[in-house]
Parts: structure tokens; sequence; C-alpha cells
């Protein structure tokens, strides 16, 4: 069932309730003859739009998947078929938040996961948030229970939400579940675990969770022999190595952040051949080795390795942490870089030469305007790159600065010469000298250049921006320069004149 038939089918259900009760309402008041003759056409009308009766047991129990746990038990009041209708429903879903106190949460979820219950628990989405230290105390002696019992009765997806001042331990169970798919964990603290099982898991998230060592967690993700999907955030007072070794493992989106400076924080390593995705948000590690990134990759990052500063000096005393780095993920496809990280790898550059990243066809960079100069230096490592999304940030006072209005790009690197093919400009250009430079560096250099795509502000139009556009001798007779978001203001200006440029 998709979305679109679950929210149909939700909409209906809850109508047919609301139908339904009025119905049991009307039958109090059926021994008055009076109202019996009154109110027999609205009774009739009612029984024809009450089709939810109609229904086949499995798609009530369908139904009652999609409502809060909560939600569907209130359903056995309805009739003695509705009675046990809600017993037979595979997900269990529970918010503590949802009862008035802890205790009335702890006793109904205690009765739900009883250990004779027939059916099968395919979901269990606990959310819980203690009101105080008593609280955290009953529901970490009935937790458990809770889990031991989902794990007999064959639970698939598994999502624990833990308050965030209390981590409760995870049952040992857990590690050993046949039938887990999927695993999502926040605020747990990860028993060590000897041995680990989870012959079917294939999604994990893994959310400010605690590991009495490196190795709890290195096992816990080596044996998953399918998982295919690894989400980690790791706590931002641990400091240990973190190893992601996976033969099956394809999307890996790991955040490492912390308001505080470390003197010593250890780093990531991850062993993944079958990577196709990684996304890296770590201001924290020293170190971040990855091995044998497959040539179709994806790489989005935001990585500083442990540094506070940006200069050459701070980068000088991480160059091989770096150098191990880059070369680590030369080979990917595609790849995302934030300012900071780029910022990294141009005073890097002046230390030591870059890799070739000569698989990359795709660049998405955000650069500080400061460091615009060097990225023709950088595009020279991407030699059979064919499209470059190129954005810049806190640009506003340099770009009005003198020096700013003079700068050159002194190289022309390879792939503005034989693979590029697509630019795309995300800031919105306001009319600066500088931007125009960029723009015109772009046109004059690429020489198989199809499309260069720009948003202009209105300012930059007041300013005969495209008019200067328009003087520019593009290399690339094929090239289309495209401007979006300027309907309303093109419509509204009458002089300007965008021959040989579309509007998009």
């Amino acid at each position: 069932m998709d979305n679109f038939d679950q929210v149909s089918v939700s909409r209906n259900f809850n109508f047919a309730m609301q139908i339904k009760q009025k119905q049991d309402t009307m039958v109090v008041g059926r021994c008055n003859a009076d109202y019996q003759a009154c109110s027999k056409k609205l009774r009739e009308k009612l029984e024809e739009e009450d089709t939810i009766s109609e229904l086949p047991d499995p798609l009530i129990c369908q139904i009652l998947y999609h409502l809060p746990t909560k939600e569907a038990v209130k359903t056995s009041a309805l009739s003695t078929r509705w009675r046990n209708l809600w017993l037979c429903v595979h997900s269990l879903d529970l918010a503590s938040r949802d009862f008035p106190n802890f205790n009335a949460f702890v006793s109904f979820s205690d009765s739900l996961f009883d250990h004779n219950r027939v059916s099968c628990i395919y979901r269990v989405k606990l959310s819980l948030e203690e009101h105080d230290d008593k609280g955290c105390v009953v529901v970490a002696s009935n937790f458990k229970s809770w889990i031991d019992s989902a794990v007999k009765h064959k639970m698939k997806h598994v999502h624990v939400r833990c308050p965030p001042e209390f981590y409760y331990e995870m049952p040992s169970s857990l590690y050993r579940c046949e039938t887990l798919v999927s695993l999502e964990l926040y605020k747990m603290n990860m028993v060590n675990a000897e041995f680990v099982s989870l012959p079917r898991l294939e999604t994990m998230a893994l959310e400010d969770c605690w590991y009495p060592n490196e190795s709890t967690f290195e096992r816990l993700v080596s044996c998953c022999p399918v998982l295919e999907e690894l989400k980690i955030d790791i706590a931002w007072n641990d400091t240990k190595v973190f190893k992601v070794r996976s033969r099956s493992l394809k999307r890996l989106a790991l955040v490492r952040l912390s308001p505080f400076k470390f003197a010593s924080v250890s780093g990531v390593v991850v062993d993944a051949p079958l990577l196709c995705s990684l996304s890296i948000n770590d201001h924290v590690s020293e170190s971040f080795r990855v091995n044998s990134l497959r040539s179709s990759a994806k790489l989005d990052v935001s990585l500083f390795f442990g540094s506070r500063g940006f200069d050459e000096e701070s980068v000088s005393s991480r160059r091989n942490s770096i150098q191990s780095f880059l070369s680590g993920v030369s080979s990917v496809r595609e790849m995302k870089i934030c300012p900071r990280t780029f910022k990294i790898i141009y005073e890097y550059s002046k230390l030591e030469p870059l890799p070739r990243f000569d698989c990359v066809s795709r660049l998405c960079v955000t650069l500080c305007v400061s460091n615009l100069e060097w990225l023709s230096s950088f595009l020279e490592s991407c030699p059979n790159l064919k499209s470059l999304i190129l954005d810049w940030n806190g640009y506003s006072k340099k770009m009005r600065m003198d020096k700013m209005s003079e700068i050159s790009f002194e190289t022309v690197p390879r792939c503005l010469l034989s693979s590029l093919e697509f630019v795309d400009i995300k800031s919105t250009i306001l009319g600066y000298a500088t931007e125009l430079e960029v723009v015109r560096y772009l046109l004059e250099s690429s020489t198989i250049l199809k499309k260069l795509t720009l948003r202009l502000h209105y300012h930059a139009i007041q300013d005969d921006f495209v008019k200067k556009l328009g003087q520019i001798q593009r290399r690339s007779l094929a090239c289309q320069v495209v401007f979006t978001g300027l309907e309303n203001t093109v419509a509204n200006m009458s002089s300007l004149s965008l021959t040989g440029f579309s509007n998009h």
C-alpha cells in the first residue's frame, strides 16, 4: 500500500469510526418508538456508510498498522468483532508523552509485550521521555523484557529514542536478532558484545550512542553481512577511533561535531569497497582514512581534520592526514565540497601537489570569495570534469573591495578545453566586477561549454550586467547562457535586451 493509499484509507477509517460510534449511541435509544420512527432513515444511511465493517480482518489490521498503538487499542471498544483485532497488528508505536504518567505508560507497554502474544511484532517504535529520575529507573527495568519479547516475536524494524539525559542499556538479545531488517537507536548505551549476528540487517542509524570500546562499534558493523545503509552521529564527547569495515555497505553518512576543542581526538577509518555514497560532516577527527572507494562513488565532504584554524601553519600540522584522505577519495565520480574544506585543500596545495581526480565528472563547490582565484588551480586536478556547480558565501563586503575587482585566473585547466559542458552558478549575481570576471573567464576559456546558468539580482540588471555579458566573446559557439528566476523582473523592464540569452 503506497503512501497515498495509506492516507486515503486512514481518512476513510477515521470517518467510519465516527459513524460506528454514532450507531452505538443510537442503539441505546432504540427503546423509544418515536425516536426509532423519526431516525429510521438516518440509521439506514449510517448503515450504508459504515463500509469499514464490511472489510476483511486482514485489511482492517493493515489500516490499524498505520495508527499509533494507543489509538489502535481504542478500537477494541467498538464491538465484539473489534475487541481483539488490534492484537493481530504487527506494529507497536509507543510514546511516553501520550500517557498521563510513567506508570501508566509502563503498565500499558508491559501488556503489549506479553510473551504469550500469538502474532508477530514486525515493527517496534519506542519514544521515551522521562519526567524524573525515578521514571528512568522504572522504564530501564522493563526495557530489556520488552526488547527480548519483540525479538522472540520476530521483529523486523526497531526504532528507539531515549531521553537526552539518560542512556538505556541495549539488551544483548538485539545483537542476535535473526529477523531484524532496520535498526534506529538514539542515546543508547551499546553494551560490549563478544558475539553479534544480524544476518538480515540492511539499514542502521546510530545517533549519540555510547560505546564501551572501539571494538564494540567495529564488530556491530562488520557482523552485518547485508548492511547497505549506515548513518552515524557520534556523541560530541566520544573521542574513540571509529572503524567502519563492511563488505556490503553502499551508503554511509557520518556526523561528528563538538562545541569544544579537545587536545587530541582520534579519527575515522572507512573500509567499504562497495560504497557508492559517502557523506562526511566531521569537524573533530584529526584523521579520516578511506580505503578502496569505488570509481562511481559520490562524496559530500565537510571535514576540518580537527583544526580550528585554516591558515598554512595549521594545515601543515595536518599534512599527512589531508594527504591520506585526498588520496583515498581521488577515484570518486561526484564531489561536493564545503567552503572550509576547500580552504584547507587550498592551503595544503601550497605544501604538496594535489592528487588527480581523474574520475570526477561532477563537482559542486562552495568557496569563500577570497579563494576564487584558486579555482582554476583546483580544476587542474579534475581533467575530465563535465559539470561544475559553483557557489560562494560571505561575499558582499569582499566583492566591493578594490583588490577583488582585480581578480585574475592565471591558467586554463584541461577540463575547460576538453570536457566541461555545464556550469551552474548558484550564487545570486549582484553585478560586481569580480562576478563579471568569473563569468568572463568561463565563457572565454571553455571550448565545448554548452550551458551556463546564472541567477541575476535586480541590481545586476539595473547596472547593465546583462549588456556587459553580451559583449564577452564566447569560445564555445554552442554555449547558451541561461537566466533563472527572472520572469517577473524581465517582464517589468521593457528596455532590457536579452538577445542571445535564454530566460528560464
